[in-house]
């Protein structure tokens, strides 16, 4: 049996799955960055929702990625955590 690993690995040489796979990047960087948020808050969903006023179920849906969080919203949830919300843009790695 393929490890998680070897299986995405063995995906990513399929040119179609590793384009799709890279556009997804953006999105699954911001999925991770308020779970580990969160997390380092210690906070649950529902302690965050309770500070911030947005529903627990949203926080979750944005979470597990099939909701797409508008600027605003990350805005509110930082600063329900205490952080401050921080995008850039970086020059692409050509190449690689």
């Amino acid at each position: 049996m393929k490890t998680l690993k070897e299986y995405k690995a063995e995906c990513l040489k399929d040119p179609e799955f590793a384009k799709a796979y890279e556009e997804m990047q953006p999105e699954f960087k911001i999925i991770r960055a308020l779970i580990d948020a969160r997390t380092l808050s210690n906070l649950t969903q529902k302690e965050l929702s309770e500070r911030t006023g947005i529903a627990q179920t949203e926080i979750s849906r944005i979470e597990n990625g099939s909701r797409n969080p508008s600027i605003k919203l990350l805005q509110r949830l930082a600063d329900g955590m205490g952080m401050v919300l921080n995008i850039s843009f970086t020059p692409k790695k050509i190449g690689i």
